[in-house]
């Protein structure tokens, strides 16, 4: 039988938590004030249709208070070889953009050189979560996918995929968006 704690401790939750793999994004938007982003591992693809994605974040966090009054966001998904970009926008730098390349996305927000993708979305909804905000984004504009290893982050360290033999077959895991029982997975 399991005990369970009248309180769970933060750190115990970050350490227990550390175990499950995710794969690092950076969120970005751009306004009068310039572009914004922030790193984020609280990403998933939410729904096929309509599409929608979600990501979390801190609910003092300043990119996430520019998100919500442009209400338009652009998620990256980062190449392994990205972790210093992710480092910088992990931080609260005041500058994360000075010496990072980017094109806007057709709605403006910066999509990163060398992404290993992307979307561009629509904030569709807001949901409370604690200490964060759960937001779900309607997808607008999907970009090309490139044929890199993704940046994954376990156990408080990045790590990389380890590659895939040429021709091998797709498992189920690895088209889960494209898996025909779309009712079983995503």
């Amino acid at each position: 039988m399991t005990v369970v704690p009248a309180t769970v401790d933060s750190r115990e939750f970050r350490r227990v938590f550390g175990h499950f793999c995710t794969g690092v994004t950076i969120v970005t938007t751009t306004d009068e004030e310039g572009p914004a982003g922030f790193a984020c591992q609280a990403f998933a693809p939410l729904s096929l249709d309509p599409p929608l994605v979600l990501f979390c974040p801190q609910t003092g966090s300043e990119t996430w208070r520019r998100i919500q009054r442009t209400a338009i966001f652009c998620v990256n998904v980062l190449a392994e070889g990205h972790h210093d970009l992710s480092r910088a926008f992990g931080t609260r730098a005041p500058n994360r953009f000075a010496d990072v390349s980017w094109t806007p996305s057709p709605a403006g927000a910066p999509i990163l050189d060398g992404a290993l993708t992307w979307a561009e979305c629509q904030v569709e909804a807001v949901h409370p979560g604690g200490d964060h905000a759960i937001v779900v984004g309607r997808v607008l504009t999907l970009g090309e996918c490139r044929g890199d290893g993704p940046l994954l982050f376990f156990k408080g360290r990045y790590r990389s995929t380890a590659p895939v033999p040429p021709g091998a077959t797709p498992e189920v895991v690895d088209t889960l968006l494209a898996w025909p029982r779309h009712t079983d997975w995503i």
